[in-house]
């Protein structure tokens, strides 16, 4: 088969193939031994949303601190200039500062990125890295149009929980969502996905 009939099959069965799940879902989840039962319940909890986009950062945050309030946690945030520099060693170390001073008994936070696409026909795909807040991994790159057509992303949401007192991780979830256009609902099925994950894990 000629390589530019090779390459246009391929390109024709991307979409189908990276368009993956038709629902949110949670991918793998991890828990402490050591964490107590109901360990956020009633608590107040920093909130932290880690992605290279500001907007993003900002739906996530006000999403998790909802979904928190909602299963009696007290969300709060770092004041501006009180994170330092991710520190190597300790799950989210550069928020237990903060954290400290304003008295939480835990750092609940979330990295955002965009881990599938679904492409209309007519667009060019690369498969590459990306990066987002202080984390990177492998990604979809999406080049210039040849012939119009329109990506939609899938995003993914790493949610831990780190104990201030100790510094020790305690659980982590992650949940995916399929592409959508819409991301304002895939940022809170992600939220929720996480959070639903974390009650059924016995953390409220």
């Amino acid at each position: 088969m000629p390589t530019s009939i090779r390459r246009a099959v391929f390109l024709a069965t991307l979409p189908v193939a990276l368009v993956g799940c038709a629902s949110t879902v949670v991918d793998t989840q991890w828990r402490n031994v050591e964490l107590p039962p109901s360990y956020l319940r009633g608590a107040t909890v920093m909130v932290s949303c880690e992605t290279g986009d500001d907007v993003l950062r900002r739906i996530c945050e006000q999403q998790v601190s909802a979904d928190l309030s909602a299963r009696g946690a007290t969300p709060v945030f770092a004041a501006p200039g009180t994170v330092a520099a991710i520190q190597p060693g300790i799950a989210d170390a550069q928020y237990l500062p903060a954290a400290r001073g304003s008295g939480a008994k835990a750092v609940f936070s979330v990295t955002v990125g965009a881990s599938s696409a679904s492409v209309s026909p007519g667009m060019m795909l690369s498969i590459g890295g990306f990066g987002f807040g202080r984390n990177s991994g492998g990604g979809i790159g999406v080049s210039a149009p040849i012939g119009g057509g329109q990506v939609s992303n899938g995003y993914s949401a790493n949610g831990r929980v780190t104990d201030v007192a100790s510094g020790r991780l305690m659980w982590s979830a992650r949940a995916s969502t399929p592409p959508s256009s819409d991301v304002n609902a895939q940022l809170a099925d992600l939220s929720k996905s996480v959070l639903d994950a974390a009650g059924k894990a016995g953390l409220f």
